[in-house]
């Protein structure tokens, strides 16, 4: 038993709450720290019924991840209609796993209404939100008018294979995925439109050349010759790619004030062992020679490393193949 039992946070009571219709105390209860309060409060709220719509949906402008999260799982469960318009707003929100959830909802609901902001949502720029839409789009009764429709569909639910055969329509989709965070997405994207050879994804792979993952940048080099692309406009294009680099004047400071951490900033294995044997040694020439000889001994070949370290950033290629 505690010794300070009044310090002990109380958990709320979730089934007293929804047995009196305390919606907002469930709203606040969503904010807890503990998963499962947050999980009962989101199911208890389902269960409200639709009387409890005209309350949640303003509560849903919050900037609380968690409670938005809560309260989509929620307005989906009771499926009113009145939510279809808050739920389409979410899908514009900053958080992809909010715009994800959005997108389910949605397809909970059913509602016909919901198409059209599905069929943006296919364009999302995060691949979990594409598939959350897909997957609700098929939930409204929604049928793809164009096999570029199509192709959004099955990228969305990353049926690569049906991508593939739609041809020179799925250029757009594919396009698209280039703007994904996964790079396996991106390159996933760029072997297709390679297999496809349309020349109407040249912009797209000539952008890609430049892309921050050198894997992606490799198969773009590979899609885009089978699409048009001259192997000479190539450098041009891998020219544009982010540049990684080490500050030199961070390695010299760092190897100066502690021998061996700049060689660590520049990844080499041994500056660990450096700052070790600095330390002992440090310790050593301190007691043998006391204060004043052992700075004159040791700041020259602090400095020595310190310069050492400045050259050595110096001669790292900026970005390594």
């Amino acid at each position: 038993m505690s010794v300070f039992p009044f310090f002990r946070p109380t958990e709320p009571d979730i089934d007293a709450m929804a047995k009196n219709g305390d919606i907002r105390g469930l709203v606040r209860a969503l904010r807890s720290r503990n998963a499962g309060v947050q999980t009962r409060a989101a199911k208890a709220l389902g269960t409200l019924g639709p009387g409890a719509v005209d309350t949640l949906i303003p509560a849903l402008k919050t900037k609380n991840r968690t409670v938005k999260l809560g309260i989509i799982g929620a307005l989906s469960k009771i499926g009113d209609v009145r939510a279809l318009q808050p739920l389409t707003d979410a899908l514009r929100d900053e958080s992809s796993e909010v715009r994800w959830q959005a997108a389910l909802a949605l397809g909970e609901i059913g509602d016909p209404a919901a198409t059209g902001p599905l069929l943006t949502a296919l364009k999302d720029p995060d691949k979990y939100v594409r598939f959350g839409a897909a997957i609700s789009l098929s939930k409204t009764g929604w049928k793809p008018e164009d096999p570029a429709e199509r192709a959004y569909y099955f990228a969305g639910l990353q049926e690569w294979r049906a991508v593939r055969e739609i041809g020179k329509p799925a250029v757009p989709a594919l396009t698209g995925l280039l703007r994904d965070r996964d790079s396996t997405v991106r390159m996933r994207a760029v072997e297709l439109l390679g297999s496809i050879g349309e020349t109407d994804a040249i912009p797209a792979l000539m952008r890609s050349l430049g892309d921050e993952n050198r894997d992606v940048r490799w198969n773009t080099v590979l899609a885009a010759t089978k699409c048009g692309i001259s192997p000479m406009h190539l450098p041009r294009g891998i020219s544009k790619r982010p540049q990684e680099t080490k500050n030199p004047w961070i390695a010299g400071f760092l190897n100066f004030l502690l021998p061996g951490t700049g060689y660590a900033y520049l990844d080499k294995w041994w500056g660990a062992l450096i700052f070790s044997f600095d330390e002992l040694a440090t310790v050593w020439i301190f007691r043998m020679e006391g204060d004043n000889t052992s700075f004159a001994l040791l700041l020259p070949l602090y400095l020595a490393l310190g310069v050492h370290a400045w050259y050595m950033a110096t001669k790292i290629p900026k970005d390594p193949p």
